[in-house]
This record gives C-alpha cells, structure tokens and sequence, in this order.
C-alpha cells in the first residue's frame, strides 16, 4: 500500500490537477485526498476506483493503482485469441471487409500488428522488400515506419509525418511506458528528426508515398470500440487508409493495371 499513494500523486500532477481539483472532481475531501498521498490513510476498492477514474486513467493504469493498494484488478486483459474476444474480432473483421481494397491494420497502445486487411498487405509488399532486419521489428507498424530499411525510404513528406508521428507518441508516452520505451527505440534510429512541431495551416497531413514511378496519396482515419471494459480491448485501433487522388484509388483497387 506504501506504493498508492506516490503513484496517485503521480498520476495527479501527470494530469495537471490539484489536489482541491481532484476532490471536486471525485467529491472526495481535498484532506482525505492528501492523507492518501502521503500514507496517512488507506484507500478502500472503491475509493481507488473512483479516483482512477476522476482522473481518466487508461484501464491498465486503474489496475496498477488497485494493486498498489492490495487489491485484485478490476478489468481483464485479455489475448484477442481468447473466445471472450471473438466480438472483438469479430468487429475488426467486419471493419477490415469493408475497407477493401483500401489498406486497413489494427494496433494495440503500442503499435504492435494484431493483424491487416489484404489492402494492407498488398501495399506493404510493394514498397517493403523482406530483409532479416525489417523481420525483426516486422510486427510494430512504427518500427515499419521509422526503421531505415522501411517506409520512410518511400515517404516523401517524411520530415512532416515524422513531427506528426513522434508527437502523438509523446502524447501517449505520459501514460503507458510501453509507447515510451517504443519512442525511445525509434529516436534511436539513424536520421531520425528531432523534435520539432508538426506543421500547421492545412486541414491534414497526407500519407505521401513513391516508389519506381507510382505515387499515393493517403489520408488516415483511426478508429476504435466505443465502450470496452477489458484492456486490450480499450487499446486496440484500426487505422485505415482512405486514397486522395484518383491514381490512388486506381492503385489500391489493383496495384497491376496502374
């Protein structure tokens, strides 16, 4: 229990809240919320659960805090494969059917493939020749992105993807250590762009593609479940590639005849 109540602080100043804040919002007394903090009190199942989700935490993080307090977990984290999931992929398959021929992949918080539609597949061996390097990180769609061996070979706004991109990861690197320790490993890559702001004005930056004279051009939408209660269901995304040109589209349907 030693442990709660750092990681509630933590997790409080994380979320630029303070105390009186996090009382108001969890109609808790700002004296209990210190006394919690500093180990003077001991939080009950429901206290934890009420303040983990005062402060919207990820449901893994919410488990973390129950343990720190000495309590079991409150929500699964289940493998896709598990039969409890089959409407989870049940959802992502229905998803992928109706994005061909466009490309379509499903991640988890840390990029890691769950699987894509044949779009998907279709693109990806067009621009990635197989390489033992490119097979070791072969299932992180970032490390696809940013290793040098990969699509940023073929990107040609990459300067711009790549601000978009290590933004979001910051983003989400505050709250799960498995998208910091990923952000660290793709910093660590050659010629990877420092830090620097995504550019503004336009409505979207476009995927931006080119290999032996064919060029796409791509927009991305994400999406995921609207009310999962299980972890790796909270996390999964399906990013889908929507063509912006007429060639694109052409492409996506059948890469041979364009």
């Amino acid at each position: 229990m030693n442990a709660f109540g750092p990681l509630l602080k933590r997790w409080r100043q994380q979320r630029r809240m303070s105390q009186q804040a996090l009382s108001d919002s969890a109609e808790v007394s700002t004296r209990h919320i210190s006394f919690l903090e500093n180990g003077r009190a001991a939080p009950s199942r429901q206290m934890v659960l009420l303040l983990t989700s005062a402060l919207d935490l990820p449901l893994r993080e919410r488990n973390a805090l129950l343990a720190a307090a000495g309590f079991s977990p409150a929500y699964s984290a289940r493998d896709l494969s598990d039969p409890q999931m089959a409407p989870v992929r049940q959802a992502v398959d229905f998803l992928f059917e109706r994005c061909e021929p466009n490309p379509a992949i499903a991640v988890d918080r840390a990029w890691n493939l769950y699987a894509m539609n044949r779009g998907a597949q279709r693109m990806t061996a067009f621009f990635l020749e197989p390489h033992p390097e490119l097979a070791a990180v072969a299932h992180n769609a970032m490390h696809l992105l940013f290793h040098p061996r990969g699509m940023r070979r073929f990107v040609v706004n990459w300067e711009a993807i790549a601000a978009l991109t290590l933004d979001r990861l910051r983003r989400e690197a505050v709250e799960d250590p498995r998208s910091a320790a990923l952000l660290e490993a793709l910093s660590a890559y050659p010629s990877t762009p420092a830090p620097s702001s995504p550019p503004t004005g336009d409505v979207l930056i476009p995927v931006h593609l080119r290999r032996d004279g064919v060029e796409l051009r791509m927009a991305t939408l994400l999406t995921a479940l609207g009310a999962p209660i299980d972890a790796t269901a909270r996390e999964l995304t399906v990013e889908i590639y929507y063509p912006l040109d007429s060639f694109t589209e052409r492409w996506l349907s059948d890469p041979e005849s364009s």
